[in-house]
């Protein structure tokens, strides 16, 4: 009796190990899911002519805007304040 009452213990043992680690790895699947969902569509790239780029960030306002020369190489991003933004930073 002793012996079947181990084996039932360590069964149940592992059905609960694996079922609890199974609701884990739902739950960390469906967060990352929904994160990337709401940041699929954040930026946006505008190209305002041959010599201008905008990536605009729709959900804080901002937007970067880099110049590009004609004939020369990359220049820096210039972070800028959005005319739409509420707040001043």
């Amino acid at each position: 009796m002793n012996k079947n009452l181990m084996s039932f213990s360590i069964v149940f043992l592992g059905f609960c190990i694996l079922l609890s680690s199974w609701f884990i790895s739902q739950s960390v699947n469906s967060e990352q899911v929904n994160k990337t969902e709401e940041e699929q569509f954040r930026y946006e790239l505008i190209s305002l002519n041959d010599s201008n780029i905008i990536i605009f960030d729709k959900q804080s306002g901002e937007y970067w805007r880099k110049y590009i020369e004609p004939n020369e190489g990359p220049i820096n991003w210039e972070n800028q304040i959005s005319p739409i933004s509420k707040s001043l930073k």
